[in-house]
């Protein structure tokens, strides 16, 4: 404690220096900061930056302008000055909400589908941009990422970061029309959002979530959601909501996942540990990043990419392990005597990366619509399986709650997923929990569903027939129209023949 507050005292006559003589300290702090102690860390630099933005005419603004970064190949990376075609996806967007209500809620509800996966696709849901979710420890930089990204340095609305845990909110920055904040029980409410479902976390969740609207071309095309930094020594509990049901929520709306790092953060606790768990299955969209790199000399920083995989490699038990970008994403230009061209490097790559989200963003769309439908399909026929071996077993003697009790208990005994799996296009990786069934009709009574037979009518037609015309038919060809730029307004078979095999994206070499 009396060697932190002696380095702040003696840090803190910089503050009144000469601004030719801070610009010099700077420069030679950015040059040997590696070697300053850990709690003054950055501490000459701020208080530099500070009296240089508080004291600095128009010319010598100029000058403070060259300690900044470039951030000219972000616009050019993202692609953000290209011809909008916000008409022609919002075109595709409607078809594609109308593939939907007419051909897969039906069955979601006729079946009860949101009961078991507790996933219920709203329209803002379908025509919402694609997310990027920030998550990982306190003070990693997730927030000065955002800024840097946004270019909101010196703005109202940057977000606040600092060496201490700032963000307790979980932040969605947005486009809009103009600048202003958004309460969060404010975005709940609103039906026309993709945010309306985190009701159910409650009100003290709802106080903790925030969004920031802005008119940015980045966020035309894509949102942001900052996440409050994971701080192992805080017990659950105390946020005052569940915390990680909240992060499953974002986890499994999100299309890409960044979870930043700190070189000298690497430690994984318990609360980590439950993070990784929760992005299991989502391996795709993980990007892992190592922030702040500019400040371990190079030796170092190759020890610490070691580390980070030694500490990682237990959590995430996949053969191809995430892309790890290392850089420093922050306003400020690279310390000296570091590996600056990698950093450049590593940032494009990871701009790109983002890019490919915003460019696919209609076909991921339409790929995540078309998988709810398969496994909506799947819910539907293994009821209807239910519901048949139960109106076969029963006879006029039969106890009906013990004659389920036996098939629920053990339903390969009675071969109901085997049976399911004679059909085509069902595979045995796609078949849900059994045990989530004895739950599920815990809940619904088996009495309560009809068989799919039963769900025919002269003028909609049979709930199956829709449902699986919308699999193999509806929805590839909506993909294909948009992959050959057709207009898609037009019917699946107007625009490409439903006759005709479309692409499947998820292949390699196709």
């Amino acid at each position: 404690m009396l060697a932190t507050q002696q380095a702040n005292l003696d840090a803190r006559p910089l503050c009144h220096m000469p601004l030719d003589l801070l610009r010099v300290v700077y420069i030679v702090s950015q040059a040997f900061r590696v070697l300053l102690p850990a709690n003054m860390k950055g501490l000459v630099s701020i208080c530099c930056l500070v009296s240089l933005l508080s004291l600095a005419t128009p010319e010598e603004e100029e000058l403070l302008d060259s300690i900044l970064r470039d951030r000219s190949h972000i616009e050019e990376t993202l692609r953000l000055a290209a011809l909008d075609t916000s008409g022609d996806y919002a075109a595709a967007l409607q078809r594609l909400r109308k593939i939907y209500h007419n051909s897969i809620r039906p069955m979601e509800q006729a079946y009860k589908y949101n009961e078991l996966r507790q996933h219920e696709i709203s329209d803002g849901e379908i025509t919402s941009k694609p997310m990027v979710l920030f998550l990982g420890p306190w003070s990693v930089g997730k927030s000065s990422m955002i800024n840097y990204l946004l270019g909101l340095r010196d703005t109202p609305y940057q977000l606040y970061t600092g060496a201490e845990p700032t963000t307790s909110e979980f932040t969605v920055i947005m486009h809009g029309e103009k600048i202003r904040s958004v309460e969060g029980i404010v975005m709940a409410a609103d039906s026309s959002r993709s945010f309306s479902p985190l009701e159910k976390f409650g009100q003290n969740f709802l106080e903790k979530l925030i969004g920031i609207e802005m008119p940015h071309k980045l966020l035309e095309r894509v949102t942001f959601v900052d996440t409050p930094g994971i701080i192992e020594n805080r017990k659950q509990q105390e946020r005052g909501y569940p915390f990680n049901d909240v992060c499953q929520w974002f986890i499994d709306r999100a299309d890409l996942i960044f979870v930043v790092f700190d070189p000298t953060k690497l430690d994984v606790g318990l609360e980590l540990e439950m993070l990784f768990r929760q992005l299991k299955g989502r391996e795709s969209q993980i990007r892992i990043i190592l922030n702040k790199a500019d400040s371990l000399a190079t030796q170092d920083l190759m020890r610490v990419y070691g580390a980070l995989f030694w500490s990682l490699a237990p959590l995430i038990n996949v053969t191809e392990p995430p892309r790890v970008y290392v850089s420093s994403f922050w306003p400020y230009d690279y310390a000296a005597d570091t590996s600056r061209e990698l950093f450049k490097r590593e940032e494009i790559s990871l701009l790109e990366d983002l890019n490919q989200v915003i460019e696919n963003r209609l076909e991921n769309k339409i790929a995540f619509i078309r998988q709810h439908g398969i496994r909506v399909r799947i819910h539907g026929l293994l009821v209807d399986r239910y519901v048949q071996t139960f109106k076969e077993k029963m006879s006029f003697f039969s106890d009906p709650e013990l004659v389920f009790k036996e098939i629920v208990d053990d339903p390969d005994k009675f071969y109901i997923f085997k049976s399911i799996l004679a059909k085509t296009n069902v595979s045995k990786f796609d078949l849900p929990n059994r045990d989530a069934y004895r739950d599920f009709f815990g809940i619904n009574p088996v009495s309560s569903f009809k068989q799919l037979s039963a769900q025919c009518s002269y003028i909609g037609g049979c709930l199956l027939d829709k449902i699986e015309r919308a699999i193999t038919a509806d929805l590839p060809g909506l993909l294909s129209s948009i992959n050959s730029g057709k207009n898609p307004t037009l019917s699946s078979c107007e625009a490409t023949g439903c006759g005709e095999k479309p692409k499947n994206r998820y292949r390699r070499g196709n």
